[in-house]
């Protein structure tokens, strides 16, 4: 079985060789006591990250139902894993002087900063600069992109952060209290978005993360629910994933944003992970 495929000057690895070793991690990964961040936890991770960002022609929604089974079993077991990480790095980052400055203790601190300046990019280029008013929907307790957001590329917005699971919002708010300045800019609220009604209509932009909704169907409720309460012109940033990419996060595809005018759709081709599809709700003339 061939392993590699040249495409011009990019050598690619064949599908068959990736999925065969996703599924040798799911296993692995399945077996495991415990999600908590330690060393087997984080190889494995790591390894599985690093696999599915290589070069490959994948279309997930071609795959045999029990490589999507595998794949969905996959989403929900990053998820989590992802959530135990960022709790146990936001706990010891809001028992420290400074957190803000040390937040490059996270190991994903990085791709956090290239994907906060991927997103800044696109909103620039489509005539976003600065918005007065933005909601993340999906924060997490450790709130990276809305933090790395408010400190480097919008200096003056208000950022309301939502989330279902108050722990996360409690330890996030500590990080975030310990500046007086970022503090009064950013506030946290333990809600689910289909809830939010009123308030949608206040946002010049939305930021959608990519574990929100993780199956298709609360994906897309969610989606629905941004198109009819957000205010005409409000734009929204969806994050993806294509390819290989796809066992680790949801994928949204365009028939997944009906309603919405598509203003951009970028897939990386670096150690970014997600996809970044821009939006609009169309102005009614």
């Amino acid at each position: 079985m061939a392993t590699l495929q040249i495409h011009g000057t990019e050598t690619e690895i064949s599908v068959e060789f990736l999925v065969d070793r996703i599924i040798d991690l799911h296993k692995s990964i399945s077996e495991l006591e415990t999600l908590k961040p330690c060393k087997k936890v984080n190889n494995l991770f790591t390894n599985l990250v690093n696999l599915c960002i290589l070069p490959c022609s994948m279309d997930v929604s071609t795959l045999p139902p029990n490589v999507q089974a595998i794949r969905e079993s996959l989403i929900v077991l990053c998820g989590q894993a992802e959530s135990l990480l960022e709790l146990e790095f936001s706990t010891l980052l809001s028992k420290i002087p400074k957190p803000l400055n040390n937040l490059i203790l996270f190991p994903y601190y990085h791709n956090y900063i290239k994907l906060a300046n991927l997103e800044n990019k696109i909103l620039k280029d489509n005539g976003v600069v600065n918005p007065k008013k933005v909601a993340f929907v999906g924060s997490g307790p450790l709130p990276l992109t809305s933090i790395i957001m408010a400190m480097k590329h919008m200096k003056g917005t208000h950022f309301d952060n939502y989330d279902v699971d108050s722990v996360a919002n409690d330890v996030a708010g500590k990080i975030v209290g310990s500046d007086a300045e970022l503090e009064g800019r950013m506030k946290f609220w333990t809600r689910d978005i289909v809830e939010v009604k009123e308030e949608l209509g206040g946002y010049d932009c939305v930021f959608l993360a990519a574990l929100v909704g993780m199956k298709k169907e609360d994906k897309v409720k969610i989606i629905k629910h941004l198109r009819k309460y957000m205010k005409e012109g409000g734009i929204v940033v969806v994050r993806s994933a294509k390819g290989g990419r796809a066992f680790l996060y949801p994928v949204v595809e365009v028939g997944d944003l009906v309603g919405f005018e598509i203003l951009s759709i970028f897939h990386p081709t670096d150690d970014v992970v997600n996809s970044v599809i821009l939006v609009r709700k169309p102005v009614i003339i």
